[in-house]
């Protein structure tokens, strides 16, 4: 039982670490992201837009599998959990083997590594041995720096080699992507996102939460102002708003805000999302003029708000409609635009009962009967609005970024730097025959080294030659002496 148990064990290890389980998992969650982003998400998008792109019913089953939320459900956290796994396991398999290239590299040149190598050469040599410093030279003049190798028997080698940490490039990779999947798990698990509406002027601390809940900000977010720009064409070109962090009734920071430039503060991000207008009248400018020929007054006056035309008068707004028609004699308003606004104003005075006018900006000679002592007229109108801000907090983004910048690390590493290793060992291959052997191996590119290989074998060749020919014309001269 307990061997059957230590193999099913050791089986599972093996397909955890397999590159065939990576590749599956990798393309899962590649679908998963897909889905994400294709899908509309909450709370990016606004209720009344999801239920306008989907059924009631769609709407319900992508909620239950949680494809509204992508990234904030278990099942991708589990899946980027896995992914991690297989990660791991596929570096505690393949490090030892890395880590033995890397800390203990085969120096020395013994004759049955030349079997096993794919790069090799045997140059004869004539003579009863072989100038090492010679061959030495000729590594140098290529641009190695070799050096000597000796074994038990005393027999010289050389070995030269470059660019050795490249054994541990795929691993920073590892390291680099590790580095990212924690950070998508750590936004899924500890991150949230939600949804903050605000009029002008208008403060909260509470966020709106994708499930309908609201969360308690540690501080409270105002708006000062928002508009939106347009092109020629009248279609929106730019959302902004101005945007105070209030903490402890202290204004600490202040930022214009646009889309894909939020403000940022205690780890939250507050991006543009939207602006609209809210259909009620912000501010009107009324000009009165006294009737009996006294001065004229000029002012902003909010909805409800009073203002005293004298000791005796007050005015104030009562009613606004952005888009005035009359339908079957009931005053409706076609739109929260103000295309035709209508403006009602209550005048009080202590002579006189209440008095109610109906005010047209568009039509300012076509008024109620007006009996205060009063004339009034709008000059100028503002509309409401409000600006939909998208919170999100992610403390996992300093992982991801910190794993791509290691992964831009990593694949310079990969593809720039190749660790390469060259053996030169005279051999005695037979009764008067010497020859010297020349390897090399590459951990890549080896069709590209190759060529690089071979011009040291013709370097090698040549400074051997050259050895032998003087080595021939000092034994003629020593002849000729004789």
């Amino acid at each position: 039982m307990a061997p059957q148990a230590h193999s099913t064990r050791r089986q599972l290890w093996q397909l955890l670490g397999s590159v065939r389980t990576g590749i599956i998992l990798l393309i899962i969650v590649g679908l998963a992201v897909m889905a994400g982003t294709l899908i509309l998400q909450r709370p990016i998008t606004e209720p009344a837009k999801l239920h306008q792109a989907y059924s009631p019913q769609t709407l319900r089953l992508l909620d239950t599998l949680r494809l509204t939320d992508v990234f904030h459900s278990g099942w991708f956290v589990l899946l980027l959990s896995l992914l991690s796994a297989n990660i791991v396991v596929a570096s505690i398999n393949r490090f030892p083997i890395a880590w033995r290239y890397f800390s203990r590299p085969m120096r020395r040149a013994e004759p049955h590594l030349f079997t096993s190598l794919a790069m090799k050469q045997a140059i004869p040599v004539q003579g009863s041995q072989v100038d090492m410093e010679k061959v030495e030279l000729a590594f140098r003049r290529a641009g190695w720096k070799p050096q000597y190798v000796s074994d038990d028997r005393g027999s010289v080698s050389l070995y030269a080699e470059r660019f050795r940490f490249a054994r541990l490039a795929p691993f920073v990779v590892h390291a680099s992507l590790l580095l990212i999947l924690a950070g998508g798990i750590i936004d899924a698990v500890w991150g949230y996102k939600g949804f903050i509406a605000l009029g002008q002027n208008e403060s909260t601390n509470q966020l709106e939460l994708p499930d309908g809940t609201h969360k308690a900000l540690p501080f409270a977010i105002r708006c000062d102002g928002a508009g939106q720009e347009n092109y020629p064409d009248g279609t929106p070109k730019r959302w902004w708003s101005r945007l105070t962090v209030l903490e402890n009734g202290r204004q600490v920071q202040r930022k214009e805000i646009a889309v894909n430039d939020p403000l940022t503060y205690r780890g939250l991000r507050f991006y543009q999302a939207s602006y609209g207008a809210t259909g009620e009248v912000a501010g009107v400018r009324l000009l009165v003029t006294p009737k009996n020929g006294g001065a004229k007054q000029e002012f902003w006056l909010k909805l409800d708000e009073t203002f005293s035309l004298d000791k005796d008068a007050t005015v104030r707004i009562t009613q606004f409609i952005p888009d005035f028609v009359v339908v079957e004699n009931h005053i409706e308003s076609r739109s929260d635009q103000p295309n035709n606004p209508a403006v009602q104003i209550s005048v009080q005075s202590k002579q006189a009962a209440e008095n109610k006018i109906w005010l047209f900006p568009k039509f300012p000679e076509f008024t109620h009967a007006n009996n205060t002592g009063f004339d009034f007229r709008v000059q100028d109108l503002q509309m409401g609005y409000f600006t939909g801000l998208q919170v999100s907090h992610e403390p996992g983004q300093w992982a991801v970024w910190a794993g791509v910048i290691v992964m831009g690390l990593a694949l310079a590493l990969v593809f720039y730097f190749v660790h390469v290793r060259l053996w030169a060992l005279p051999v005695d291959d037979g009764p008067g025959r010497l020859v010297l052997w020349l390897g090399a191996s590459a951990s890549k590119n080896r069709e590209d080294f190759e060529r690089r290989f071979g011009d040291l074998v013709d370097v090698v060749k040549q400074d051997l030659k050259a050895q032998a020919s003087a080595a021939k014309r000092q034994r003629a001269e020593l002849m000729a002496v004789k």
